[in-house]
């Protein structure tokens, strides 16, 4: 994708409280090649020449805006806008962004046989560069939530990444992840499995496939099958492997969409990255039964605010790695 030399900021300066202190929200449009990128910077409280760190946040798979909150879900949960609050209560700057086609990044929306999963690598890494060219900000971090976890590792391997935080994210490729589903579920004898492994193997290697039994018309339409080859390609452990700067894993253990394995597959695939596993976490940040429809009810609550212990190692090992050395 190409990048924009000219960049530009739309501020709109508002204000919010939260836990008895101020901060200001400002609006950056990014121009992109058909339309605009949108998102939100949130700074801390402090003097008005003051320099602050910041952190790049990536939201999860599927219609998720820069807040976390899913189209598909009735209601909010805001747990990514409760993060970039987490982070200003600490003197952390953040930008989170809309995807292409959602929100303040509507206009620049492709046609889902156009879309590939490196568009939002491509993404991230101009939002990156965008924070980068700031002379407002000192060393810059990535959180990336569930899928938003490997694009910010592809992200962190060819920019000045200061510290990088998978939260919730995948260890296994999405061909794993569907196959292991399928495999899953009883009702799907043998021959369909065989189908769907034929299928993805085809897609794998960047071949589409024109006959796709009805049973999976919408996993496998021909629309989306570019973007599945595309997101095939990578592997979140071998990618997590790749990074040398400072990295954490952080999981929840009510997460009902991201397991323990999941977080114990990426430390086994980087050593060196701390691994912290949130007692009663789901995979929204917020404290949840392990039951499911109790689970996914916080999905749609704005009210229920992160988990404590999430907000304190998330924050606390962010400033131990954007701190400016004296």
């Amino acid at each position: 994708m190409k990048k924009f030399v000219y960049l530009f900021s739309l501020f709109i300066i508002s204000s919010s409280v939260c836990s008895a202190q101020s901060f200001q929200e400002e609006e950056v449009i990014l121009p992109v090649e058909n339309g605009n990128l949108g998102g939100v910077i949130m700074m801390p409280e402090g003097k008005k020449k003051q320099k602050f760190p910041a952190v790049l946040i990536i939201q999860g798979s599927g219609p998720t805006d820069k807040d976390g909150n899913s189209a598909g879900v009735s209601g909010k949960n805001n747990s990514l806008k409760m993060l970039a609050e987490a982070l200003a209560e600490q003197g952390i700057a953040s930008l989170r962004f809309d995807k292409r086609g959602m929100g303040l990044s509507q206009s620049a929306g492709k046609q889902e046989q156009n879309l590939i999963f490196d568009d939002f690598v491509s993404d991230a890494g101009l939002w990156f560069d965008y924070l980068t060219k700031q002379k407002r900000f000192t060393k810059i971090g990535i959180a990336g939530h569930s899928q938003g976890s490997l694009i910010g590792m592809l992200v962190a391997q060819n920019k000045p990444t200061a510290v990088f935080v998978s939260i919730a994210g995948p260890s296994l490729n999405i061909g794993e992840t569907i196959m292991g589903q399928l495999k899953s579920n009883p009702a799907n004898p043998p021959a369909i499995i065989d189908e769907a492994k034929n299928i993805m193997d085809e897609l794998k290697k960047g071949n589409k496939v024109a006959d796709i039994p009805s049973y999976y018309a919408s996993l496998f339409r021909p629309s989306i099958q570019p973007f599945m080859s595309s997101w095939l390609k990578y592997d979140p452990q071998e990618e997590f492997k790749k990074l040398s700067v400072p990295s954490m894993v952080v999981n929840g253990t009510t997460d009902i969409q991201v397991t323990m394995d999941d977080a114990n597959r990426l430390k086994s695939a980087n050593p060196d990255a701390r691994m912290i596993i949130i007692d009663g976490m789901n995979h929204v940040l917020k404290n949840a039964p392990a039951e499911r429809s109790a689970n996914i009810a916080t999905y749609s609550n704005p009210d229920l605010p992160l988990n404590p212990d999430f907000k304190l190692v998330v924050t606390s090992f962010f400033k131990e790695h954007l701190a400016t050395s004296k």
